[in-house]
């Protein structure tokens, strides 16, 4: 009769990790010196994450803070005003663009890969949210032009990034 410890063995599966996550920050470098600078950028990268999770939650707190002042505090009340309305976006989506920085960092740390259309993703929503919190009264043309620039060449990267690759996808015909 086996015990319950040779059970496990038994039905234990192995862990697969891949081989090699970012190879080029290798903590095996033959060079003590750049081992060690390996070693810190990876740890200063997870701080990074550690990190932008506490200003998640401090945007998320933010974020209350700021409806609470405007529906509660402010006269009349649960009356929100188009500034307001604005305010509240923008804040929100601080939070999300925190939330994508964070998914990206992340992704760099699981993946021996660099996530470029995540990126453009999160680079549009900061040029998003900017645009719908400007103020057009205020700013200039030229800022707007270069605005609107900016969102069209994201865009356009963000939607060739997003087509299948002819190359490698199954042919259909």
């Amino acid at each position: 009769m086996s015990t319950p410890e040779e059970g496990a063995e038994k039905t234990a599966k192995p862990v697969h990790l891949p081989a090699s996550i970012h190879e080029e920050l290798s903590a095996e470098h033959e060079d003590p010196m750049i081992r060690t600078m390996h070693i810190l950028i990876r740890f200063s990268v997870r701080m990074l994450a550690a990190m932008m999770t506490l200003v998640i939650l401090w945007g998320v707190a933010d974020v209350l803070y700021v409806m609470w002042q405007k529906l509660l505090l402010s006269e009349p009340r649960f009356l929100l005003t188009v500034n307001d309305i604005f305010q509240l976006f923008g804040a929100f989506l601080v939070v999300l663009i925190a939330i994508e920085i964070f998914i990206n960092i992340r992704l760099y740390l699981g993946t021996d890969t660099f996530p470029v259309q995540l990126v453009t993703a999160t680079a549009l929503m900061a040029i998003a949210r900017k645009v719908i919190i400007l103020d057009f009264e205020v700013v200039d043309a030229m800022t707007i032009l270069a605005m609107a620039a900016v969102v069209l060449a994201l865009g356009v990267t963000h939607w060739l990034l997003s087509k299948p690759n002819p190359d490698t996808s199954p042919n259909l015909h």
